[in-house]
């Protein structure tokens, strides 16, 4: 294989993301091009690894958020999440019909609502770090510490800057 083709990292065995007999073009150095490529592989495997869970990434960073910030609003969740309130209370009311949060309106400000986990939210986080830090294992086993510190930092320089 030269540079100019590429396999899918770590797609799983009956999953390409590209034809490896394909030409590339310039792609290959693209950083976005990598930077996709390498998201699409930690999103499958952060799926399969939660898949028994029945959550997805942003449910699983709400349930954190939440856990991490009892009474947290609906407004901060969205805003340090990067998505829209419409979306964000349709997640709420999903993790609330799952009885994983409870939705109250603050004491301070009648127009918040403030979010906490319900006991059955604290076992379900409780199991998804499990999973995610296994997942997570899978990933960072590649790099020595040295080398993840450089990629987190490279990275975080990346999206600090949008």
């Amino acid at each position: 294989m030269d540079s100019k083709t590429v396999s899918a990292p770590d797609a799983g065995p009956d999953t390409k993301l590209l034809d490896p007999k394909l030409h590339l073009d310039g792609l290959p150095d693209l950083l976005g091009f990598h930077l996709r490529l390498a998201h699409v592989a930690m999103y499958r495997d952060f799926t399969t690894a939660l898949a028994d869970l029945d959550l997805t990434q942003k449910q699983c960073a709400t349930l954190q958020l939440i856990g991490a910030n009892p009474g947290v609003s609906q407004v901060d969740l969205a805003g340090t999440l990067g998505t829209d309130r419409a979306t964000m209370m349709a997640m709420v009311d999903r993790l609330e019909q799952r009885n994983l949060l409870v939705r109250r309106r603050s004491l301070a400000d009648r127009r918040r609502q403030e979010l906490n986990l319900t006991d059955d939210g604290e076992a379900m986080l409780t199991r998804a770090r499990h999973a995610i830090a296994e997942h997570e294992r899978h990933f960072t086993s590649r790099f020595t510490a040295a080398e993840l510190k450089a990629l987190t930092n490279a990275l975080s320089r990346i999206h600090q800057q949008v």
